[in-house]
């Protein structure tokens, strides 16, 4: 009979399991624990890609031996193989080629793919897709489709057609935040760290993989191969993942490619024969690490003799862990509200809890808010996350506490046209009309990051008459007093003075003076 391929769903769900911790991660400011992770999930992809081409391998030299054997009956379906894998090896190599080119434009000509220096680029990977003059992004899409179409025409089947159809689609990107769709390209590589490129074409390739698998194995259900007799039995471990955070369960099938379900195979682990005969293997994660296994399977025969069928597989146990990062800084800031994205990568926010050692810490939403006590000690956020129905720490992430900056002092007036203008020192010359039609003197944060308005509680203005002589006219509160009105009517153009002594109260209640205003009558 046939290899019966059509049972992919445990490397199916690896496969999705491992792109939503990318792009969780990829969402999020990417510290070396998380470059470390995108490396541990490239070498898992790695080694499940040659995991699968064994696979197809095998399913093509049952096809080759079968029309060898019949080739008037084996032969058609053994060449559409052929022409498969021919599509599949130019796409595939098409892709390893563009990795080495990110690569190598991170780490210079002689950088290796598989020992990138530069892992947390964010520029090479869309300077090699995006560029608008070689648009390789765009013709890798395209390509993308032009394979996918050819092989969905290959496959009858509804079910694999579509799950084809979704591993391999290019449709346009809803991105959070974003109200326009982004194209695939952009999507995958755009502001991407190298390592994560990398990665997301290794996945790719895997797909491309998966794809070949299901439909050499359509090809293979379309043969007779009940008139064929088996000659190679092969041991396969189709894991459901290779990933295990620490407390978890690995789980993996142990089957062969050709298989009677009349007669099961006895399975030895390790030496111990598995407990069940469905081929589910199953062992407790403990330390984290590589962790390789081994087996056989005893296939008795109708004649009385059992033939042995070795095998052998790893899985990787990876410690928890949980992604913190400041909306707005690597710091946080006493006295104000500091925006804290908090996940854990395959956990709901719902399954979430986080704490935080100086300071409040509480959830709005899909977000919470970390405001710290005290400047100068650190705010310790611990994370954790329900498991299994088991509560467990994720990670503990440490942020410095500091006191809001100085803000900077500026006149607020009306221009010509009735609009809010500020001035500030360098701002250059402003009318005199308009300086007296001034309510005062204003303080802000204001750059883009932080936008935090303070409190002016008094400030001095200082005049120089022409032989240098100072006089300092003092208001109390923000307003411009009536005897520094008057000197400003009296000013001619030209002429400057300056506003010193700018005491200031910000949300953090802490009063500073700050830097003196340079002003010139115009």
């Amino acid at each position: 009979m046939a290899a019966n391929n059509n049972r992919l769903s445990p490397r199916q769900k690896m496969i999705n399991l491992m792109y939503i911790v990318l792009t969780a991660m990829l969402a999020l400011n990417v510290s070396s624990d998380v470059l470390n992770g995108f490396t541990q999930v490239e070498d898992g992809l790695k080694r499940t890609n040659e995991n699968v081409e064994q696979r197809n391998a095998a399913i093509m030299d049952a096809l080759k031996a079968f029309s060898e054997q019949n080739p008037d009956k084996g032969g058609p379906w053994y060449a559409k193989a052929t022409e498969v894998r021919e599509n599949t090896r130019e796409l595939f190599e098409l892709v390893d080629s563009l990795k080495h080119l990110i690569v190598m434009k991170a780490d210079g000509k002689d950088g290796d793919v598989n020992n990138i220096s530069n892992r947390d680029d964010l520029e090479s990977a869309a300077v090699v897709m995006l560029n608008p003059t070689n648009q390789r992004g765009r013709r890798l899409r395209l390509d993308i489709d032009a394979y996918r179409e050819y092989i969905t025409t290959l496959i009858a089947d509804p079910a694999k057609r579509k799950s084809i159809e979704a591993a391999l689609s290019t449709d346009p990107v809803n991105t959070p935040g974003v109200n326009a769709e982004s194209l695939w390209e952009e999507a995958k590589f755009d502001n991407q760290p190298v390592v994560a490129a990398v990665t997301l074409l290794t996945k790719l390739q895997n797909d491309i993989k998966y794809a070949e698998g299901e439909t050499l194995a359509t090809l293979m259900d379309n043969v007779d191969a009940g008139d064929v007799r088996v000659n190679e039995l092969n041991a396969f471990v189709i894991p459901q993942s290779r990933f295990v955070m620490r407390g978890g369960k690995y789980q993996a099938n142990i089957v062969l490619a050709a298989v009677d379900t009349t007669q099961r195979p006895s399975i030895y682990v390790n030496g111990s024969l598995l407990a069940n005969n469905h081929g589910t293997y199953e062992t407790v994660a403990g330390a984290s690490g590589n962790y390789d296994y081994k087996g056989y399977l005893e296939v008795p025969h109708g004649d009385g003799t059992v033939t042995r069928h070795e095998f052998e597989s790893s899985y990787t146990v990876i410690d928890p862990t949980a992604t913190v990062s400041a909306t707005m800084m690597n710091v946080l800031y006493a006295g104000i509200d500091n925006p804290i994205s908090i996940s854990v990568p395959g956990v709901a926010n719902t399954g979430v809890t986080a704490t935080i050692s100086n300071g409040t810490l509480t959830r709005q939403g899909d977000h919470w808010i970390a405001r710290p006590a005290n400047v100068g000690q650190e705010a310790v956020i611990t994370v954790s996350a329900d498991m299994d129905g088991r509560r467990m720490d994720m990670s503990q992430t440490k942020f410095r506490v500091r006191k809001l900056p100085d803000p900077t002092p500026f006149i607020i007036y009306n221009d010509a046209q009735g609009n809010r203008e500020l001035y500030r020192s360098g701002s250059g010359a402003i009318a005199k009309g308009a300086l007296r039609q001034s309510p005062g003197i204003e303080a802000a944060i204001d750059d883009e990051l932080l936008n935090i308005a303070f409190n002016v509680q008094s400030f001095e203005t200082v005049f120089f008459d022409s032989m240098g002589n100072a006089s300092i006219e003092r208001s109390e509160g923000s307003a411009f007093s009536q005897r520094q009105l008057d000197r400003f009517s009296r000013m001619r153009s030209g002429q400057r003075f300056y506003i010193s002594q700018v005491k200031a109260v910000g949300p953090d209640g802490v009063s500073r003076t700050l830097a003196p205003i340079e002003v010139i009558v115009k």
